[in-house]
């Protein structure tokens, strides 16, 4: 008898039906079976990808992990998160084609939950939608623990910081049954997305871009993305490149699209956690941790040698190697305090004889120490004890006696009253002249506590210098949280002001040239208190 011969698209969906069939995913050897089909590190799967939606869904566009969902059979019984839902492109065909499913949608726009809401196919008992930043929410204020069981992550985790991407996967782990698993797809390194935001020079740090509106996108590499799959609990049953050739015929040019595709399961031997476990989010890398958890050893500092001018810093940071794992960005020297120290040893004057806080400086401090030569006083501060006692390290090993006499460093959490006062008895009643944040301004939610900071340190005439790039707070938010506490911006760049004389473009004139600045992203706000 003649034996059909099925497609790979086909034994895909042929092996998810069986996945989904399963009372225990566990029970299934879902590795072999997807290699069946060619999902594997050593092929490349040439696939069609749209937007996911109803028409797309009934077009038969070719393979996708989502597409292949709508096509089990006998999905009774199953819960699904949706991480990123947006509008409900997907989760309302999914709905439709298997009505015995319960669906969890989330969504970090409020604006897009209630787009999920307001659509006539939406039901409360089928559909639990809201609004969730999965880097600092406890999912499980929003779904049961140990209740879900598959996770679908698409183009969504690229658009979180690589630091806490770990958060972001300890949290849905919460949620999540035994066995359950993750099926991921997102941007890949090589993809010609970064080919031109690397040309663009857009770079934040290593794959990670920031966009020209502001927002950022991580390409993953697969030996990134399993190993911080790994060590968070899941075990790799697949993973591999999707690979697309775009082509403009009228331009004749080829555009190479690379995405990573893989499925994760969560390790059945990670006991349940409860509502009562564990309220925040904070990765633990001391060494009995690390290596319990991972069966690693204790990350180890590497130290980055930093010149500039007549400076020569040797830097201790946590090594590149495990950056990923770790919660605090202070850990790590960005390029706006590059630009910002530079600055500073270019023009000596901004601080000359003057009182200096920086508001997140790091664990590098580079621009604390380099305004510790001619500034009357500088603080350095930090929320993170970790970023303190690198920075203390740092002081020590980079400057004379001299200058770490007028440098003292003060733990500072943002609207964190104590630590205000704190800071207040080193400066004393006048306030700082001075107040420098680089890369201070990438979270929402922290905006309106900086500037409430910031006021209750500064001097009545006091300056405050922010160095950074967009990423999810652009300016008109920024400019709306300094007006909140009497901040009145008075230059700006690279864009300028239309009325006044230029302050910002004096500090590179025959100084700083903007070929030396790396990242043309950047940007310097220029602020007077009122």
């Amino acid at each position: 008898m003649h034996q059909r011969v099925l497609g790979k698209s086909q034994r895909y969906k042929y092996i998810l039906h069986q996945i989904m069939k399963s009372p225990l995913f566990g029970k299934k050897n879902m590795k072999g079976m997807l290699r069946n089909i060619g999902m594997s590190s050593t092929n490349v799967i040439k696939i069609g990808f749209s937007r996911i939606d109803i028409t797309w869904i009934k077009n038969g566009a070719t393979f996708s992990l989502l597409k292949h969902l709508l096509l089990f059979q006998e999905a009774e019984e199953k819960v699904i998160l949706e991480v990123g839902c947006g509008a409900g492109n997907t989760i309302f065909p999914l709905a439709a084609t298997y009505p015995g499913i319960f669906i969890h949608a989330c969504d970090f726009s409020p604006r897009a939950v209630e787009l999920v809401k307001a659509h006539k196919d939406f039901k409360k008992e089928k559909i639990n939608a809201f609004a969730c930043d999965l880097t600092s929410e406890d999912l499980v204020k929003h779904i049961p623990p140990s209740s879900v069981d598959i996770v679908t992550m698409i183009f969504v985790l690229s658009a979180v910081s690589p630091e806490k991407m770990p958060l972001v996967l300890k949290n849905i782990k919460k949620i999540m049954k035994p066995n359950a698993y993750v099926l991921f797809r997102d941007y890949a390194t090589g993809d010609l997305a970064q080919e031109r935001l690397i040309s663009k020079d857009q770079k934040i740090s290593e794959n990670f871009f920031v966009r020209g509106d502001g927002t950022r996108a991580f390409y993953f590499s697969e030996e990134f993305l399993t190993n911080l799959f790994q060590e968070n609990g899941f075990q790799i049953e697949e993973c591999g490149l999707c690979c697309k050739q775009v082509e403009n015929r009228s331009r004749e040019i080829v555009m190479n699209r690379r995405w990573v595709q893989a499925a994760f399961r969560l390790d059945d031997k990670i006991p349940k956690i409860s509502k009562e476990t564990e309220e925040g989010f904070d990765i633990d890398i001391s060494e009995g941790f690390a290596f319990e958890m991972f069966g690693i050893s204790s990350p180890k500092d590497e130290i980055t040698e930093y010149k500039l001018r007549d400076w020569n810093f040797k830097i201790k940071l946590l090594s590149k190697e495990f950056q990923h794992t770790c919660k605090s960005t202070g850990l790590m020297l960005w390029e706006s305090a590059q630009l910002m120290a530079s600055i500073l040893a270019s023009n000596q004057n901004i601080v000359s004889g003057k009182t200096i806080l920086e508001l997140g400086s790091g664990s590098g401090g580079i621009c604390s120490m380099i305004a510790a030569r001619t500034a009357r006083l500088v603080v350095p501060t930090d929320g993170d004890n970790k970023t303190l006692e690198l920075l203390q390290e740092n002081v020590a090993s980079n400057l004379e006696e001299s200058l770490i006499s007028k440098l003292k460093i003060k733990k500072l959490e943002w609207g964190n009253e104590e630590h205000i006062e704190s800071v207040k008895k080193v400066s004393g009643e006048k306030g700082f002249d001075v107040v420098i944040g680089t890369d201070v301004t990438y979270v929402v939610e922290a905006i309106m506590p900086l500037f409430k900071t910031a006021k209750e340190l500064i001097s009545i005439d006091g300056v405050l210098i922010l160095c950074h790039v967009f990423r999810r707070v652009d300016e008109g938010c920024i400019l709306s949280a300094a007006s909140c506490f009497g901040f009145r911006l008075v230059d700006r760049w690279p864009n300028g002001m239309l009325n006044g004389s230029p302050i910002i473009e004096d500090w590179f004139e025959g100084r700083i040239g903007k070929e030396d600045v790396e990242n043309t992203a950047l940007n310097i706000m220029y602020f007077h208190a009122k």
